[in-house]
């Protein structure tokens, strides 16, 4: 190296000397500056979005009393309707509480009830869906009755799909030798009624006491001398 140097002229030894300091430069400027001008654009950034951070928190903290009359109110709202829930611990014992309480719909209306088919049921949040399919048969106002009946159940139901079809086609020469009551046209149809039951237990209100209790216990320092763990 010192002999290459030897070699070279006091010109061309400036020319080596600034090229090495220009690729010094172009080195600083990619791992040095570059750097440093992206982490100071973060710090502004950061910077400028903590007031705005600051007064959303400020106004969530301004709406706890109003978040937690809302709380209070559809916990009001849950514990009404618990009682016209399905009963059971499983599925299958709620789905034959739901073919109970239809069937007894289904008798007091007096439509026939032909058959009837479980079907899978569907988690929605802290409540379960439990959907029967059902077919019956009777005269038109007997199945009007039976979905009223189902709608202003002491149970929380509902129906989902509702498919008709006639049993009875009249031919017009033969209808007009029959009476009336023979042409009552009976009804087949098919129903999908789904209940609701509880999947969760619901989440008990935390009594003061009991809060600042586990607070302090969490705050006071062990009897070994110890840190106590989080």
């Amino acid at each position: 190296m010192k002999r290459l140097l030897s070699r070279l002229s006091k010109r061309e030894k400036a020319l080596a000397a600034t090229a090495f300091f220009i690729l010094l430069l172009v080195l600083a400027r990619y791992l040095l500056l570059w750097p440093f001008l992206e982490w100071r654009e973060w710090v502004s950034t950061e910077l400028e979005m903590q007031p705005q951070l600051l007064e959303k928190n400020l106004r969530y903290l301004n709406q706890k009393a109003a978040v937690g009359a809302g709380l209070e109110a559809a916990r009001a709202e849950l514990a009404a309707v618990e009682p016209s829930l399905l009963t059971g611990d499983t599925p299958s014992v709620s789905a034959s509480d739901l073919q109970q309480a239809v069937q007894a719909l289904a008798g007091k209306e007096g439509v026939q009830l032909i058959t009837t088919r479980v079907i899978n049921p569907d988690v929605k949040g802290p409540f379960t869906k439990i959907p029967i399919q059902v077919e019956v048969s009777g005269r038109i106002d007997q199945l009007v009755n039976l979905v009223k009946g189902i709608e202003a159940s002491e149970k929380l139901l509902v129906v989902d799909e509702l498919n008709i079809r006639s049993l009875f086609r009249p031919v017009v020469a033969a209808a007009q030798q029959q009476p009336a009551q023979a042409l009552e046209q009976n009804l087949r149809v098919s129903l999908i009624i789904s209940g609701f039951v509880r999947s969760q237990p619901p989440l008990a209100k935390p009594e003061a006491g009991q809060a600042k209790t586990k607070a302090d216990e969490r705050k006071a320092p062990s009897k070994s001398g110890t840190k106590p763990s989080a």
